[in-house]
C-alpha cells in the first residue's frame, strides 16, 4: 500500500471515530447548555417562563401558544417530588434525562385532576410512603417541563397562577 493510501486511511479512521464521538457526546453538551440556561443554578424548583415572542429562543424554538415551566432535577440526594396543578385546557408533563432523551409524559387526558409523581434514580427505591405515580430517571439529573396552553396574554397570565401551585422539591425522605 502506498504512503498515499495509508493516509487516507488513516483520514477515513480518524475521521469516522471522531463522527462517533461527536454523536455520543453532542446530547449531553446540548443538555448540559439548557439545563444551565433554564436552572439559573437553582435545581428541584419550578422556574416560569416569559411569555413567547417572536424574539424568545432560549432553547429551540417554542411555540407562542404555550406557557413553559422548567424544573431542573438532581436525585444525588434522593426522590423529588412533582406536582402539577390541573389547568383549564391543554396541559402536559414532560420528563427528559441527561442526554435530551424523553422518557416520560403525562398529560391532561390522562389526569384531568393535575400530575403527581415522585422521580427516583433507576434502580433506588421507591419511598414507603408514595401515593404519587413513581417514575425512574435513567439519568441523576434532568428536566421537568409543563408547558400548558396559553393563546393569549390573559391565558398566560392564568397559567402562571396555575403554575404557582406547582411542586417540584426533595421528598420528606430525601430532605433528611
Amino acid at each position: 500500500m502506498s504512503s498515499l493510501g495509508k493516509y487516507l486511511w488513516t483520514a477515513l479512521v480518524l475521521a469516522v471515530l471522531t463522527h462517533f464521538a461527536v454523536l455520543l457526546a453532542f446530547p449531553n453538551f446540548v443538555m448540559n447548555t439548557a439545563m444551565a440556561r433554564v436552572s439559573g443554578g437553582h435545581f428541584n424548583v419550578w422556574r416560569q417562563g416569559a411569555r413567547v415572542t417572536e424574539a424568545s429562543r432560549a432553547i429551540v424554538r417554542p411555540s407562542p401558544d404555550l406557557a413553559y415551566s422548567t424544573c431542573v432535577y438532581d436525585l444525588s440526594g434522593g426522590p423529588i417530588q412533582v406536582h402539577v396543578a390541573p389547568w383549564r385546557a391543554y396541559w402536559s408533563l414532560s420528563l427528559y434525562q441527561d442526554n435530551s432523551d424523553n422518557f416520560f409524559v403525562i398529560d391532561d387526558r390522562e389526569a384531568h385532576d393535575g400530575a403527581d409523581v415522585i422521580i427516583i434514580k433507576q434502580g433506588m427505591a421507591a419511598p414507603d410512603h408514595a401515593t404519587a405515580q413513581i417514575v425512574e430517571s435513567p439519568t441523576t439529573r434532568g428536566i421537568a417541563l409543563v408547558r400548558r396552553l396559553a393563546p393569549t396574554l390573559e391565558d398566560y397570565t392564568g397559567a402562571a397562577q396555575a403554575g404557582r401551585a406547582d411542586v417540584c422539591a426533595a421528598t420528606a425522605r430525601s430532605a433528611h
